[in-house]
């Protein structure tokens, strides 16, 4: 073979990070040393592949081409490396969970405590997401196992459940003193309280009725403190504000249309192909801590 897929790596590198400098860093390399791999590659091919246009090296139409079909190669090393490591390890080192605000608190705390017991050597990393926040930890690998309202395209995801959502407002709220069924216009005139989508990248406005005004909470715990306090009115899960309805503390709003809302939840095994024995414990757990399939709370 006249190329090796460290002088793919290293011309990869230079192109995700824009130049040679960044892709040294990234691969804990020296400049002369990323810059030597790709030219010995480019030797190796008889092909240029790239080209410097300004202060930012970017790919011939070769080297695009080619750099699509090594990518594959690339990522299938990486993952039988990290294979080998997990094999000689036996349990993973650490297993990160991501799960969406929406699902029940007491039901992850119940899958996070068998967890702590089936794998007491493994570090468990969980955090909550809102809206795209999963879907990026999915798309990004930044995590083992994640809780997601939606499956990115080039993966695979189980049904888990479905969260019912209730319209609710103090009951002090002006919208009660209307005395009949409510509208998208009379809830237009009063503040929403919407929880801020936790992604980076792609982050959606999804849950409010388009309106200016709104008050962007970042928990749903916040959400229902807000509402409680009476600045607002908001779609919360029907476990959270369970105990505030039968309290008083909340009450749901007569809405003529759409008071209930349901949304499903997603079990995605992020890297199936690495899955270890912590992993699966995960999914074990998780779909032992539900109801059964397509039953709400």
């Amino acid at each position: 073979m006249k190329t090796d897929l460290e002088h793919w790596a290293a011309l990869a590198a230079v192109v995700d990070h824009g130049g040679y400098a960044r892709a040294a860093e990234t691969l804990h390399k020296s400049q002369p040393a990323v810059s030597y791999a790709v030219t010995r590659l480019q030797e190796a091919l008889d092909v240029k592949l790239l080209v410097v246009e300004g202060r930012k090296a970017v790919l011939t139409e070769h080297g695009r081409t080619l750099l699509q079909r090594a990518r594959p190669l690339l990522r299938d090393l990486e993952t039988l490396e990290q294979l080998a490591r997990k094999l000689k390890q036996g349990w993973e080192a650490q297993l990160r969970l991501v799960v969406d605000v929406a699902f029940p608190r007491e039901r992850l705390l119940r899958v996070i405590g068998e967890l702590q017991g089936l794998c007491p050597d493994t570090q468990l990393q969980l955090a909550d997401a809102v809206l795209s926040g999963a879907e990026e930890a999915i798309e990004q690998h930044s995590a083992d196992v994640v809780l997601s309202t939606r499956v990115p395209s080039g993966f695979l995801g189980d049904f888990l459940m479905s969260v019912p959502f209730i319209a609710v407002a103090a009951p002090e709220h002006a919208l009660f003193a209307q005395g009949q069924a409510l509208t998208v216009e009379d809830l237009a005139r009063h503040v929403h309280v919407v929880v801020r989508d936790s992604g980076q990248r792609h982050p959606r406005d999804e849950g409010w009725l388009g309106e200016d005004r709104r008050c962007t909470v970042s928990s749903l715990e916040a959400s229902l403190a807000t509402v409680m306090a009476g600045l607002g009115y908001a779609w919360l899960p029907a476990h959270l504000v369970e105990q505030p309805l039968r309290d008083g503390n909340v009450r749901a709003l007569p809405l003529a249309i759409g008071g209930t809302r349901s949304l499903d939840l997603y079990l995605v095994v992020v890297r199936p192909e690495l899955a270890g024995p912590a992993t699966r414990a995960a999914v074990e757990c998780f779909q032992r801590h539900v109801p059964p399939k397509r039953e709400s709370l």
